[in-house]
């Protein structure tokens, strides 16, 4: 690799013997962190992030990205400290795209936990120097039991490059540390190979968004694409239902007791006439006084409201509340006839994660 190149930082100004102190004179001498050296700091990282870029091999790559793909088994990923993180948190990115991964410590690995490798699987080694006493000792164990053994380093002719049956070189010229020692660069490096190589297996299989949002139902994701109207909606016994022909002043309860803050005004049929919210009712005791004692609901209402169906995402709900003239806070929901089946608001929506 050559002779190492400086970090761009200044550490000149570092008390050292503070540190040797085991940072006793810490409160007593207090160190700054200056715009232009994180600045400094963040270039130096963009700059080694580039080099792995640059000098990457791609035919390595691909042919472990082909291994991967054609994997019959379970993809088993392994490593230790700070490596042991990426491993396990590339193995969770591949299960929720659907392919079948999992971490394998390698110290539970040798207390049994091996013998959930089959020759139909692969183990991935993420590894900087290759030369880690853990990762060495599982490698005749992993390949007793017949799996196809790769190593992800980024040494040169590291040991367990040797005794693995693929290789992939992950060039680092240094790491951001001014000691060269803390792995800042090398764990980003794996971090963004193995996260990569995710995605384009994710293509390889064109997994849509409905399968993807299929393994993340809990979060926003998978909510703004599984959730239709109809899951989010109130319906029946909580619909704040009247006639046309009912007297607004006989209405009120029903109007705040449901939480929608509006009636829905709908005919013999059930089907929806128009809506008539408290906005309406502050605007209609403005301008009539004591006379909307003798107004009905459907001499009032908004006979064109806004309506949605219940087939459609939850999502496109939201954006039709907040789309122009001006927002609403519900949205009755109608089949096909208009007969009317439920109310979706803004509240429930976002109650719901969306």
């Amino acid at each position: 690799m050559g002779s190492l190149p400086p970090t761009s930082l200044d550490f000149s100004s570092i008390d050292h013997n503070s540190l040797k102190n085991g940072g006793a004179s810490h409160h007593q001498h207090h160190q700054e962190i200056s715009r232009e050296n994180l600045l400094n700091l963040f270039t130096s990282q963009q700059d080694l992030l580039n080099h792995f870029f640059k000098h990457l091999d791609l035919s390595q790559t691909l042919d472990f990205s082909r291994i991967l793909l054609s994997t019959a088994g379970t993809v088993f990923f392994t490593g230790v400290g700070k490596s042991a993180f990426v491993a396990n948190k590339v193995s969770q990115t591949l299960v929720s795209l659907s392919f079948r991964s999992s971490f394998l410590s390698p110290l539970d690995a040798l207390h049994g936990d091996i013998g959930a490798l089959s020759p139909r699987d692969v183990l991935v080694f993420f590894s900087k120097s290759g030369a880690t006493e853990e990762l060495l000792r599982l490698v005749p164990c992993a390949r007793a039991k017949g799996a196809f053994l790769v190593s992800l380093t980024s040494v040169s002719g590291n040991p367990l490059a040797a005794v693995c049956d693929m290789n992939v070189h992950l060039p680092l010229q240094r790491e951001l540390c001014p000691f060269n020692l803390a792995p800042v660069t090398s764990t980003a490096i794996q971090m963004v190979f193995g996260d990569t190589i995710a995605v384009a297996l994710m293509a390889a299989r064109n997994l849509s968004k409905e399968e993807y949002a299929s393994n993340h139902p809990a979060g926003r994701i998978g909510k703004s694409l599984i959730f239709k109207v109809r899951d989010v909606m109130k319906k029946q016994e909580e619909l704040p239902v009247c006639k046309e022909g009912d007297l607004i002043m006989d209405q009120l309860v029903e109007l705040t007791s449901k939480g929608c803050g509006c009636l829905l005004v709908v005919d013999e049929h059930h089907r929806l006439i128009g809506t008539f919210t408290d906005g309406d009712l502050r605007r209609t005791l403005k301008a009539s006084g004591e006379a909307i004692f003798k107004l009905s609901v459907g001499e009032m209402c908004n006979r064109k409201p806004r309506t949605i169906g219940p087939e459609t995402m939850a999502v496109e709900a939201m954006k039709k509340m907040e789309s122009p003239p001006s927002p609403v806070q519900f949205l009755p929901v109608v089949n096909d006839d208009n007969t009317l089946i439920g109310i979706v608001t803004l509240h429930g929506l976002v109650s719901a994660g969306l």
